[in-house]
């Protein structure tokens, strides 16, 4: 019974954010002339701090941050993955310190400085925020990667390849990287958690550019009015929570299934 009320409880996170984020721009938006800025007599959710229907907003502005968030892990990954297990794999220390110290450095910078620090020389569109972000999480995906690949990658199947003069990319390829998937699997569903928080984070502060127009953007562009019209930063943020906590539950429950003898 507990396990289906959780699953319930999971479901019902997930399925409203994702069901607005995909399907809500399908959906015929309200349009017409714009109203008063946070206008109590609006029709409810009522209006945003452009006079704009506040629904409007929440049914277009899910698939930005989903598709963001998304895009950012794999570009992380498909750029990290690679360069922890080379530096596991490798048999030279020099190449494994030179791939990974200056991951060292960027790891010793606050994530949201960073942040402020890329979006800074970047200009703030899409691509910018989904670059921005891959950046954040690249040196922990890399360094998650090589500590995980080290123990595999010296196995004694593994120096026995090395002594039969298998090539190294395929010993690192074919052996190491498949004995690692469980580890990358369990990091890549934090991962996406964090990308959903470093993403609203980023739009937040305007990396998206001013055009763009998603949850976290609301949030900011709508607290100013929030006791004239509370939806326009309810309704967002409790998207993204529910986003973060169901992504959250989701994994947990895999990881412990896949745990469970």
């Amino acid at each position: 019974m507990k396990r289906r009320i959780e699953t319930a409880v999971i479901v019902t996170l997930l399925a409203v954010p994702l069901a607005l984020a995909l399907l809500g721009p399908l959906v015929p938006f309200a349009g017409g002339e714009r109203a008063r800025p946070f206008d109590p007599e609006a029709p409810w959710p009522g209006t945003d701090h452009l006079g704009a229907s506040v629904l409007d907003g929440v049914l277009d502005g899910g698939r930005g941050i989903v598709l963001t968030a998304v895009a950012a892990t794999a570009l992380a990954y498909a750029a990290g993955f690679p360069v922890g297990l080379a530096a596991a794999s490798t048999r030279r220390r020099w190449l494994d310190e030179l791939l990974m110290r200056p991951f060292d450095l960027l790891l010793a910078l606050p994530s949201l400085l960073l942040v402020l620090i890329l979006a800074s020389i970047a200009p703030p569109t899409a691509w910018t925020l989904v670059l921005v972000t891959a950046s954040v999480n690249l040196p922990d995906i890399a360094r998650i990667t090589r500590a995980a690949a080290l123990d595999a990658a010296h196995r004694p199947a593994v120096e026995a390849m090395w002594l039969q003069g298998e090539h190294p990319w395929r010993i690192a390829t074919v052996h190491t990287a498949r004995s690692i998937l469980p580890t990358v699997a369990a990091d890549a569903g934090v991962r996406l958690v964090g990308a959903c928080y470093l993403v609203a984070a980023a739009s937040f502060f305007g990396v998206a550019g001013p055009e763009a127009n998603d949850w976290a953007v609301m949030v900011d562009a709508n607290r100013g009015g929030i006791f004239l019209s509370p939806w326009g930063v309810v309704l967002p943020a409790a998207l993204l929570v529910a986003l973060s906590v169901g992504l959250n539950l989701l994994f947990d429950r895999l990881l412990s299934r896949r745990d469970t003898p």
